[in-house]
């Protein structure tokens, strides 16, 4: 049987110049080539204000990280938040047509469920026994009920 190295810590980005990494040494090198083209272009004052603001952007999208994430990731998950609708409406009315033709299809043999049938409110009885783990023995004790009891560990 041959043996493979299976490889590990893939999230971790490769270091280049002790802790700065590729993207970050990339992020500032490209801040450093913008504000030598303002020293350029501009005045020395404006230089001075035009350097400030980028060295502030440019460090920030290279070390800040916010919830472990880079922060570039941060504000395109904000952007992408902050297009999306605040207020979802759920329009019954067109669920209740998509829902009639999807019940006017045949349901093919494999997916109806051989065995038992339950009614809803068994079902709730099973459900409620599964989420109090056994605490709750239920109304009528059968070999289904026995059986979850088996299944749920004692120290779940």
């Amino acid at each position: 049987m041959m043996q493979f190295t299976v490889p590990q810590f893939i999230d971790v980005e490769d270091k280049i110049f002790g802790p700065i990494t590729v993207r970050q040494f990339v992020i500032e090198l490209i801040t450093a080539l913008l504000i030598a083209v303002c020293y350029r272009v501009f005045d020395f004052a404006l230089f001075i204000v035009a350097a400030l603001v980028l060295f502030t952007i440019g460090t920030t999208f290279a070390f800040v990280k916010i919830n472990g994430a880079a922060f570039h990731f941060f504000l395109l998950n904000l952007i992408q938040t902050l297009k999306k609708p605040r207020l979802r409406v759920w329009r019954k009315d067109d669920t209740l047509s998509i829902g009639l033709e999807f019940d006017t299809m045949p349901t093919p043999a494999a997916a109806v469920p051989s065995g038992r049938q339950y009614s809803q409110s068994r079902l709730n009885e099973l459900s409620l026994i599964v989420d109090t783990q056994g605490s709750y023995q239920g109304e009528a004790t059968d070999d289904v009920v026995i059986e979850l009891h088996k299944k749920i560990p004692s120290d779940f």
